[in-house]
């Protein structure tokens, strides 16, 4: 495996030696006390290293050069397309304007469909993949420019938010062509305070840290019609209920009942990326009716499935 762009395999090594030591310690056990959003930024910071041993910061170098506030970019892809492990100096906030994409980090993955956006802390390692034809927005804050222009609510962590129509106005006006600066300006700054006025969505699915969490897990995600109970899991992950009822909250957040809810959503949202029909989709994650289905597919999407296939135009979507 080498980095973006790159041929730098030994030094993406390194970088997977870290992952693999901070997640488990030197002696194979979780380094207790390490969470999610602290895994991100450990990593991230010797990600920062990695880029710039092999070459990545120089763009990053000449933007230090000159500092500007703020940049804005923005991108068409179409489905199945992905953007490698990468990082950035600066903030970001990702927008889908069409199309639905997945950003993998290394404690887990967020869903992300045109409602929503997606804030991204600087030197945090990411990949992006497009589940559907997607055009992306996204704007930069320089880090200088965010400790200037941000509310006092910590932005040093990873979170979804919904669109609101201030926000999304915000955005689109922002990449207006004949915008004057300061009004671009304005429009920036007020997004950062949109932004820590929303409420967080919660399209996250966290992984465990140890080992025996992420063994349970791999076996959950691929029992994705739910055939197997706890009990089932526990046994073939070689540890017990209580076991993996203390780990979850601790290393996920969330107790392992709601975390295999919201797997089996995840799950649900790559077939219906696919083309595959709602009814489908929820027997293929072990619903037993497509009203439960929706009732569950809305608590962590916060909509529909019909309302989720009407943001993948490019697909032939199958009646219900």
């Amino acid at each position: 495996m080498s980095c973006v762009g790159h041929n730098c395999t030994p030094v993406t090594g390194i970088l997977c030696n870290i992952i693999s030591l901070v997640r488990t310690g030197r002696d194979g056990h979780r380094q207790h006390g390490l969470g999610n959003r602290m895994l991100d930024q450990v990593i991230a910071q010797w990600y920062q290293g990695v880029s710039t041993m092999c070459g990545q910061s120089t763009y990053m170098t000449r933007q230090a050069q000159i500092p500007m506030p703020f940049r804005i970019l923005r991108r068409t892809f179409p489905r199945g397309e992905a953007v490698g492990l990468h990082a950035h100096e600066e903030s970001q906030v990702i927008f889908a304007a069409s199309g639905t994409l997945q950003v993998y980090t290394a404690s887990g993955r967020w869903f992300v469909p045109p409602q929503l956006a997606l804030w991204m802390p600087a030197g945090i390692p990411h990949r992006v993949d497009m589940l559907s034809d997607t055009e992306l927005r996204m704007i930069y804050w320089h880090p200088s420019a965010l400790q200037k222009w941000a509310p006092e609510r910590p932005l040093d962590y990873i979170f979804a938010l919904t669109v609101t129509p201030l926000l999304r106005e915000l955005i689109l006006a922002a990449f207006k062509v004949d915008i004057p600066s300061e009004k671009a300006e304005l429009a920036v700054r007020l997004i950062l305070h949109e932004l820590t006025e929303t409420p967080d969505v919660p399209v996250f699915l966290p992984m465990p840290t140890s080992t025996i969490g992420r063994r349970v897990a791999d076996l959950a995600l691929a029992d994705s019609q739910m055939h197997l109970g706890v009990s089932d899991l526990a046994r073939r992950a070689a540890t017990s209920i209580r076991t993996i009822s203390r780990i979850f909250p601790v290393e996920t957040g969330l107790s392992f009942k709601a975390w295999r809810q919201r797997a089996r959503i995840a799950l649900a949202i790559d077939q219906l990326s696919e083309g595959r029909s709602i009814s489908r989709a929820a027997a293929d994650v072990g619903f037993s009716s497509t009203a439960a289905f929706s009732f569950a597919f809305r608590q962590v999407t916060k909509m529909t499935p019909t309302a989720f296939l009407h943001h993948l135009p490019a697909l032939v979507v199958p009646p219900t």
